[in-house]
């Protein structure tokens, strides 16, 4: 089934997810419960219930509906922030290597996305390997930070980069 484009559902799910407290994500996932009933193969209603369970901590919960969402054809930018988030569930719930493999298909589908070169060098550090994460946070500084103070140090940043990349790439 192709991604979400009826104007009124993308609008129910955006009002949905505006008026949510993050501290009681309770009544919204029982909203989206609700829409997921009606709509129970649409892959950006599944995606919206994953990000609230998340939302409340509920991970593994999470986890079962971005794979559903995946399964049934997200695409563009809300692919993104689905492997973005669904990588980072992983990695909560200590599953490392998927969460990385999750965030290098991130990585090759969106190569400018600055959130998802962040998240992957978090589950870089958070699978103990910490030189390729900073070698990773590195490299998206000296491409992204344009300024004369750092550009001054962008050869210095990109060799370390390189040589801490070196050092994670022997593990």
């Amino acid at each position: 089934m192709p991604e979400t484009t009826d104007p009124a559902l993308l609008q129910r799910l955006r009002d949905l997810f505006d008026a949510r407290d993050r501290d009681d994500m309770a009544p919204t996932i029982a909203a989206l419960r609700a829409v997921l009933a009606e709509h129970p193969t649409d892959p950006r209603v599944l995606y919206e219930v994953g990000g609230a369970y998340d939302t409340a901590g509920e991970e593994e919960t999470a986890a079962g509906y971005y794979e559903r969402a995946l399964d049934a054809g997200l695409a563009g930018d809300t692919l993104r922030r689905c492997l973005l988030q669904y990588g980072s569930t992983l990695r909560n719930l200590g599953r490392f290597d998927e969460s990385l493999a999750v965030l290098d298909r991130a990585r090759e589908l969106f190569p400018e996305s600055e959130s998802v070169l962040v998240w992957h060098a978090l589950s870089l550090h958070a699978a103990g390997r910490s030189d390729g994460a900073v070698a990773e946070l590195m490299e998206l500084a000296a491409d992204r930070i344009r300024t004369p103070d750092l550009l001054r140090y962008e050869a210095a940043i990109r060799g370390n980069a390189g040589y801490l990349r070196s050092l994670d790439g022997e593990r």
